[in-house]
């Protein structure tokens, strides 16, 4: 039995996942052949992402492919109660609502775990590693899974350095088609779209301060460039720090950032990236927000501990007063700007993200995977881009069979 909500809400959920539908070709194709092929018939699929449209989209696709789907989110703030109820009204179990306390959200990821299932889909890691940590006897029925984002990804290879790994995970936020596109364009619009329909306030001008330079960071720091903001980054690799410099932004330890910044936006999927010392060094007004996976990069228990006033400023902004007399502002309780104060990645880059992921998922059920941790074929990389672009319009060339011996060739 489903725990959501409201199920009155699910009229308003369906317009979501109807509109989010009529702009994922590349899902909606993979969804007709699914249909038609069953490849799920009998299995189990038990799934934690961020529960909005698109995500339902991709249940709704697997379902459609003789799945049986038991649904969470993976974040508090970032499920839709809408969305939710409409996925419920369809028959799926679902285990959610917006704004659950820590004890609800851990509570849902167990509900929807204990059902045994045959394939799992994971966005940061907290179910995978419920499942081993509570349920270990259920890991020998997982075929495998696969996971989403870059702080799952962390997680996975630490449990199989740990040999604590049991079951084969398939890596899908490192395939080509899912990182250099949902983690760049997608995260770079939709953290913006967040920043600005929270705060309302101009970009241009402004210093933003973008912690990490990863494929995430560029976007983020693209986006912020084309806005108008002088960009600075802070970063602990060498390599992304000197990219950065080459791109034309200003590079400098977060000790320093922390007095000039405007704005600062984490992207790193570490912790503790702005903590007390670096309040203090902020101007009055400073807004912070976090586009990592985990509320852990911007230390909002630090700054109500040290807070002598708070208020809420306005919507999914949460202000806090020091001692100096500084107001500092944080947005979406410093959990994903971008879900938790918008409504995520532009559809049509999740069309190719969980294109990959339904493809993947298929690839589970198909194909015996000898080790734990495992890329997602270079084929379904491919296929995916092949896909998006035969929907976009364009078509591109093939290498010749005398081009292809070339290039296999030492002996030129």
């Amino acid at each position: 039995m489903s725990q959501i909500r409201d199920i009155s809400l699910a009229p308003e959920g369906r317009k979501k996942i109807d509109w989010v539908q009529n702009h994922m070709p590349v899902l909606s194709k993979i969804r007709e052949e699914f249909i038609r092929d069953q490849p799920f018939k009998g299995k189990k699929i038990s799934l934690s992402i961020h529960l909005e449209a698109k995500t339902a989209y991709l249940c709704e696709t697997l379902a459609a492919g003789g799945a049986e789907m038991y649904v969470t989110g993976c974040n508090p703030l970032s499920t839709q109660d809408e969305v939710a109820a409409a996925l419920a009204e369809r028959g799926m179990t679902v285990h959610g609502w917006h704004n659950a306390t820590a004890e609800e959200y851990t509570s849902h990821i167990r509900e929807t775990v204990k059902v045994g299932p045959s394939i799992v889909i994971d966005d940061g890691g907290d179910l995978v590693g419920m499942l081993h940590k509570e349920f270990p006897d259920l890991c020998t029925k997982v075929i495998g899974g696969c996971e989403e984002t870059t702080t799952g990804v962390n997680r996975l290879i630490s449990m199989d350095k740990e040999g604590a790994l049991t079951f084969p995970m398939i890596l899908v936020n490192n395939a080509r088609s899912k990182h250099m596109f949902d983690n760049r364009y997608g995260t770079g619009q939709s953290v913006w779209d967040g920043i600005n329909r929270t705060t309302n306030l101009l970009v241009a001008g402004k210093t933003v301060v973008i912690s990490g330079y990863g494929w995430c960071g560029k976007g983020v720091a693209m986006r912020a460039k084309g806005l108008a903001a002088r960009v600075v980054i802070t970063e602990v690799d060498p390599v992304n720090a000197l990219e950065a410099v080459m791109e034309g932004f200003t590079v400098m330890p977060m000790a320093e950032a922390a007095a000039i910044g405007d704005m600062f936006i984490t992207t790193t999927g570490c912790r503790d990236i702005i903590t007390e010392k670096e309040f203090y060094k902020m101007k009055n007004g400073a807004i912070l927000c976090n586009a990592g996976h985990f509320d852990l990069e911007v230390d909002v228990a630090a700054l109500k501990r040290i807070a002598v006033e708070s208020k809420e400023q306005r919507k999914n902004i949460m202000g806090y007063k020091l001692s100096n007399g500084t107001w500092l502002s944080v947005l979406a309780e410093g959990r994903l700007v971008n879900i938790a104060a918008g409504d995520g990645h532009p559809t049509e880059i999740m069309d190719m993200s969980f294109a990959v992921q339904a493809l993947c998922a298929r690839h589970l059920v198909t194909t015996p995977m000898p080790q734990k941790i495992n890329l997602v074929p270079r084929e379904i990389d491919d296929e995916v881009a092949m896909r998006k672009l035969a929907f976009m319009g364009y078509t591109i060339d093939s290498l010749s069979p005398e081009q292809t011996s070339y290039l296999e060739s030492w002996n030129h």
